[in-house]
């Protein structure tokens, strides 16, 4: 793996940070929509170009950069939300513990029994950081979207693990993950609609609230 490619892991790194350090959803949505762009970009560094390797860097960087953050931005908007307050999990502590979590997967990457070519590589310890602080970003916070948002990390992380095996992986497998993804965010999108309309809010944590009648 070139040194572009390490380069964009580490900003994916940096961007793992970014959304576990603000309450601004609109600034989380764009920094989730970045790192996807670079993620759909990485195929395009680690691999001979082909047609169909294009095809699909596209299609990555235009689901995970310009649609997926259109819903999400759009749902904040009917919503009429602009921050994550009180959540779960401080946003000073989910730094510090963003932090832990990216050292242990250095460590434990660092001791997994990787093929030859894949030792070292860069990309198995930011796989497991992104996914470990998406889980915590899904976890830490009440607001519905924040918790999308998390759930678009850990994917961005299963994502970059997948790149191991590219070149293994049938092209029917890249084209289903991308829809089912899609899907999911069309339907926690209609989740979404539907506790705000009925209960005026999308605090998950007020719905063990709820009692049947």
């Amino acid at each position: 793996m070139n040194s572009l490619a390490d380069q964009f892991l580490v900003l994916c790194l940096l961007l793992n940070f970014a959304v576990l350090g603000t309450s601004r959803l609109n600034f989380s949505v764009r920094s989730v929509a970045l790192q996807g762009v670079l993620l759909g970009i990485l195929p395009a560094l680690v691999h001979p170009f082909s047609w169909h390797l294009a095809f699909i860097v596209v299609s990555i960087v235009l689901v995970k950069g310009a649609l997926i953050p259109f819903l999400i931005i759009r749902a904040i908007k009917r919503a009429e939300i602009e921050r994550e307050f009180q959540p779960f999990i401080g946003y000073i502590p989910s730094l510090v513990l963003g932090a832990l979590f990216t050292t242990l997967a250095f460590i434990f990457a660092a001791k997994l029994p990787l093929a030859p070519e894949h030792a070292g590589l860069l990309v198995v310890p930011a796989s497991l950081a992104t996914l470990m602080c998406g889980f915590l970003v899904l976890m830490g916070r009440r607001k519905a979207i924040s918790q999308v948002l998390g759930y678009l990390l850990m994917e961005n992380g299963i994502f970059l693990f997948g790149l191991l095996l590219a070149d293994a992986m049938p092209v029917m497998v890249e084209a289903g993950a991308l829809l089912d993804l899609l899907v999911g965010i069309f339907v926690m999108g209609i989740v979404i609609n539907h506790i705000s309309r009925e209960f005026s809010s999308i605090d998950t944590s007020r719905l063990s609230a709820l009692r049947e009648e």
